[in-house]
């Protein structure tokens, strides 16, 4: 295992991140705040509680889950593409580092950027409603592994892209609409019967509700489904990323 390979990935991505620290920041915080205001009071206002849950309380996990998906996979994507599209990717291919090492450092530091913001806005989200989180290691793990699933999704959608347009397409049409549709800012009990066996089809449903669940105790679906549903996602990430590294799609071309 090349530990300075790994490193030197996960630096130069890291600095590049470092280097709009304010607006990569400032934007999650701005985003949670006026979620709270639409949602939180105007929405909140007519809805008291949630299975026992304020509603202000309630659409924080939903609230997280949202920024680090799209942002896991929006870093990712972006770290790959840029040497794919300048033709640096040549050179750490020719480079004694092997696919591993690469996944490593670039879904590595995908994945950090995009946990620091989600614990920003967990913060933020502190200073607008009481937050009691009842199993704080359980968060934490479906937090990580949230991170690191979608920002290998955001490596393969990064080797997929030929444009800038197409790195946008996954996260704006596919999984934006999944996350809203997947319980974030309302419990799939609301919903009547036939909806709420449609909406277990998304796979979206499954983290949030285990994400939820590590915060209040409370789950729509299982808390042993959701994880096997996060292991099962990671695990076909990495098995595509094999691949693609395996036949060079739209690496070597």
């Amino acid at each position: 295992m090349n530990l300075y390979a790994i490193g030197a990935i996960y630096i130069y991505e890291m600095k590049r991140f470092f280097r709009t620290l304010m607006e990569s920041l400032l934007s999650p915080v701005i985003s949670t705040s006026l979620y709270f205001v639409v949602f939180g009071s105007a929405i909140g206002s007519r809805i008291d509680q949630v299975e026992g849950v304020t509603y202000g309380a309630f659409i924080v996990p939903g609230l997280i889950m949202l920024s680090v998906m799209t942002q896991g996979i929006s870093n990712a994507s972006f770290g790959i593409y840029f040497p794919k599209f300048i033709g640096t990717v040549y050179e750490l291919l020719s480079a004694p580092v092997n696919f591993l090492e690469i996944v490593l450092g670039y879904v590595g530091a995908a994945a950090t950027k995009s946990l620091m913001i989600g614990v920003v806005i967990l913060l933020t989200a502190g200073f607008f409603v009481d937050l009691d989180i009842q199993h704080p290691l359980a968060m934490l793990a479906f937090l990580v592994l949230t991170c690191l699933s979608f920002s290998l999704f955001g490596f393969i959608i990064g080797i997929w892209a030929q444009s800038f347009q197409q790195l946008q397409i996954i996260p704006l049409l596919v999984i934006t609409p999944l996350v809203f549709l997947g319980g974030s800012f309302y419990s799939i009990s609301m919903l009547p019967p036939i909806w709420q066996t449609l909406t277990l089809f998304n796979p979206v449903v499954y983290l949030i509700s285990g994400f939820r669940w590590s915060f209040f105790g409370q789950a729509d679906v299982p808390v042993g489904l959701s994880l096997l549903a996060i292991a099962g996602f990671t695990g076909i990430c990495l098995a595509l990323i094999w691949l693609i590294f395996r036949t060079g799609y739209r690496i070597k071309e």
